[in-house]
């Protein structure tokens, strides 16, 4: 079997993989814990079967940790390596997001439409794409390598029993790369090899002023109200040029990317005469330096104001943290911040949520390499070396537990993809490009 068998062996199961793709956005596995359950076990078992008819050794996991905690359905799916070859562990999540409001949806986002040569619905970029390409890489590609199929259940909900099934399963998942599909291509067209993922700290801060509520009127003036209090503590994070301001943050401006200002104005769909904020490269503002944002704030809806002076106020902070820091390290600084810098005495009460690592590849390998010559016979065009401002944190979790393992993360999303958003979409052509880079990396480890 040549290369050239390879490609083509993908480009005539296209029609039915993208078939299969759409019947696996079908099952609405999303994993919070407020939607039914059962979904994830259905569209674990779509993928056992798939991998069952692949003739891999297949087993869906409920992982019980010693503290009792149950994880979500993985698939745990195996076949072994010929005698000197490498074994290539896969992942992938086959979990989503919540839609969010349907009113934002163009089409029924768990009925995958093509429109424009792209496919819309929830899971189509992240990673239900992922899962698929998966499946049609070992398909397509010469058999030699061992495979271990690793399809998660709970990377939407922050991976609460990754580590104990690491530990639990370590044997398998013991390979000599790990191919991680579930990051960007910096764009359509142009292959990535995200090289670089931002940690990230998440906090809940109160913000309390007051032991119950007063009257707007009666006692406006010498007391504040706790959201104003709030908001001008918020105002402390960033210095005026819209850098973040809290001392001993790590920050680097040492990317080699550009991306034009007018193209990231576009892809981001920032406003007419709104200024970008922080200084450097934009690449080193998305990917090496830290970011600051309110994600969530608990204020009295607009339809049930009162005059009031709210007691106190909570809002939510995400950090995204620089290569090299530790995301542990970084929280603790943040928190400083926030209680240092207090506005008029307020009680200000901090509680971390959550904390994930961040990664750095290091120096180019023979496989990055060889990722890097697939993914250019995939696409025609070389591949770009990228970071990626989200976090990733379980990529941290597998460098730690499988330190002589190669990492390669791969791109199945692109600028427009939307994951975690309303619109969700794929691009199609991009997609089957991905799938033949890994038919393509496989086919070659195993020579």
């Amino acid at each position: 079997m040549t290369y050239q068998d390879v490609i083509s062996s993908v480009d005539q199961r296209m029609s039915r993989t993208t078939a299969d793709l759409i019947e696996l956005v079908a099952i609405p596995s999303v994993s919070a814990d407020s939607f039914d359950q059962s979904t994830l076990v259905e569209s674990a078992q779509w993928v056992a079967q798939r991998t069952q008819a692949l003739g891999l050794d297949t087993q869906v996991v409920q992982l019980e940790t010693a503290s009792g905690k149950k994880g979500r359905p993985a698939i745990l799916a195996t076949r072994p390596a010929e005698p000197g070859k490498p074994t290539v562990v896969l992942y992938a999540h086959h979990d989503v997001q919540p839609v969010g409001d349907l009113e934002l949806w163009d089409t029924d986002p768990f009925v995958a439409t093509e429109r424009d040569g792209r496919l819309y619905g929830r899971g189509t970029g992240d990673d239900k794409a992922g899962v698929v390409a998966h499946l049609a890489a070992i398909e397509a590609a010469r058999p030699g390598v061992g495979i271990t199929l690793f399809i998660e259940g709970e990377e939407e909900v922050g991976s609460p029993t990754f580590v104990d099934f690491l530990q639990a399963y370590r044997e398998e998942l013991n390979g000599d790369v790990i191919v991680v599909a579930d990051s960007n291509n910096w764009k359509v067209g142009t292959p990535s090899l995200t090289t670089s993922l931002r940690g990230v700290t998440q906090l809940s801060v109160t913000v309390s002023v007051l032991d119950h509520a007063l009257h707007s009127g009666m006692y406006g003036g010498p007391v504040l109200d706790s959201v104003t209090l709030a908001a001008r503590l918020i105002s402390t994070l960033h210095d005026e040029r819209g850098n973040v301001a809290v001392k001993g943050l790590l920050s680097k401006d040492e990317t080699d990317v550009d991306y034009p200002e007018a193209d990231f104005r576009r892809d981001a769909g920032l406003l007419d005469g709104v200024e970008l904020a922080g200084e450097g490269s934009i690449t080193s503002r998305m990917w090496t330096k830290p970011a600051i944002a309110v994600t969530a704030m608990d204020v009295t809806p607009v339809k049930l104001t009162s005059n009031t002076i709210s007691p106190s106020t909570t809002f939510v902070l995400s950090m995204r943290v620089t290569p090299g820091q530790d995301s542990g390290e970084a929280a603790n600084m943040l928190i400083e911040h926030l209680q240092a810098n207090a506005p008029f005495g307020a009680h200000v009460e901090c509680v971390i949520n959550e904390r994930g690592p961040a990664f750095a590849a290091g120096e180019p390998t023979e496989i990055s390499t060889m990722m890097e010559w697939a993914l250019e016979q995939a696409w025609g065009t070389p591949s770009v070396e990228i970071g990626v401002g989200g976090s990733i944190p379980f990529i941290a979790d597998l460098a730690e537990a499988f330190p002589t393992a190669q990492i390669l993360v791969t791109g199945i999303e692109d600028p427009d993809t939307r994951a975690h958003s309303a619109n969700e979409s794929l691009h199609l052509a991009d997609w089957r490009n991905a799938i033949v880079a890994e038919a393509l990396l496989l086919t070659r480890l195993g020579e």
